[in-house]
């Protein structure tokens, strides 16, 4: 059974970057399970730290861009929004290059948090990152 109340399609998933830091870094929503959602994002020298290696900021930033976005399509768009509350992440491995792959699944799916954990794998399926995000559900506010 799916936990999407709305049906992701990859026209929505591709608009919901558009302009944005996600797709700034190259964050692509590649594929939508009945209980996870999938992204993708190439490791190149623009989000390395100092060292030569991938920042941990980044590592955060994919794993809460997978999740926020999995959370939204959890709820009734049109009377809620879903903002991060807390994330955490444990870095595993350091990566120079390639392509990562963080896959959201949900811990838990409340009326007013959702608890999600996201992997972060490399090419070679190692895990790169592990992160715990949670995520606070408000009514959506009217616009002026």
């Amino acid at each position: 059974m799916s936990i999407w109340r709305t049906q992701p399609t990859p026209e929505l998933l591709e608009s919901l970057s558009r302009g944005t830091f996600a797709e700034r870094i190259g964050i692509r929503i590649t594929e939508v399970g009945p209980d996870y959602l999938r992204a993708t994002m190439p490791v190149t020298p623009e989000v390395h730290q100092p060292y030569g290696v991938l920042h941990g900021g980044v590592s955060v930033a994919l794993a809460e861009t997978v999740g926020s976005v999995a959370a939204n399509l959890c709820v009734d768009r049109e009377r809620l929004e879903c903002f991060g509350q807390e994330i955490n992440a444990n870095h595993l491995r350091s990566i120079s290059s390639g392509l990562l792959t963080a896959t959201a699944r949900p811990y838990h799916i409340g009326a007013r948090t959702h608890v999600w954990g996201i992997e972060i794998r490399d090419e070679r399926d190692k895990l790169v990152c592990v992160s715990r995000l949670t995520m606070a559900i408000v009514q959506r506010r009217q616009s002026a």
